[in-house]
């Protein structure tokens, strides 16, 4: 039996593929221009935490003015916020340190998500390998580190700077405020704030090995020394800051 079927019922109207859009060559360049690249988020990480290691540095040699009596440490705070008077209102200078610190922290954490976030866009497909110990170790400690670090940053400030959490409240005096803020009752404080500045000393000592890495400077004649030095730094902040509040917690300082 023969069927007979008429082209016009049989053929079907063939719809054209799209063109995928052409592939950008190697050379073009990306929208956004270099912070929008890694190299550029990078830069932004470098100088930021420049920025904050210089401010911890000074605020430790600061803290550490207690040592040398309260009379010494309330002339400290009150140089930071007389800093050039009388060519400028009192605490002017000390509050565009503050709001260049504070958008440092900003732009440290976005070029840091945003690193994060192409990371993993890059690599949609975990690997079947287990990540190595140290490398998972590093990674919780600069993640939730951070996050440690930023939310002690706001009770510190809501402490020791405004008083609105602190016995003596504003009003006193700043080694008064700081003597209040770690007095033995408060424990807890203290306890809080040694996590706290642990967690800086290690996420200051990987952030200063991977500029060290980043700038190229990580080869083999200088690996041990750099790494050294990372560490070395870190030690240094953490025992610089934790000296004064253990010796206020611990009867030390009274």
């Amino acid at each position: 039996m023969t069927a007979t079927i008429e082209r016009g019922a049989a053929t079907a109207p063939v719809r054209t593929p799209k063109s995928d859009p052409p592939a950008k060559s190697p050379g073009s360049k990306r929208t956004g221009g270099f912070l929008a690249s890694s190299n550029g988020k990078k830069a932004v990480m470098a100088v930021t935490g420049a920025v904050m290691v210089g401010f911890l540095a000074l605020h430790m040699l600061g803290n550490l003015k207690i040592f040398l009596g309260r009379d010494s440490f309330n002339e400290y705070a009150h140089a930071l916020r007389t800093l050039g008077a009388p060519l400028v209102p009192y605490r002017t200078v000390l509050t565009i340190l503050e709001v260049i610190l504070v958008v440092s922290v900003v732009l440290h954490i976005w070029a840091a998500v945003s690193l994060a976030r192409r990371a993993r866009k890059a690599r949609p497909v975990r690997y079947v390998a287990k990540k190595s110990q140290a490398g998972g170790y590093t990674t919780h400690i600069m993640r939730f580190g951070g996050v440690t670090i930023l939310l002690y940053l706001v009770w510190h400030l809501l402490d020791l700077t405004f008083g609105v959490v602190n016995p003596k409240g504003f009003d006193s005096a700043p080694a008064d405020r700081m003597m209040a803020g770690f007095e033995p009752s408060r424990w807890w404080v203290t306890l809080v704030y040694v996590v706290a500045v642990v967690m800086v000393g290690l996420h200051l000592r990987h952030g200063v090995w991977s500029a060290f890495q980043t700038l190229g400077w990580a080869n083999r004649t200088r690996y041990k020394a750099l790494k050294a030095t990372a560490a070395l730094l870190s030690a240094a902040l953490i025992v610089g800051f934790l000296a004064p509040p253990l010796a206020i917690t611990f009867g030390v300082l009274k």
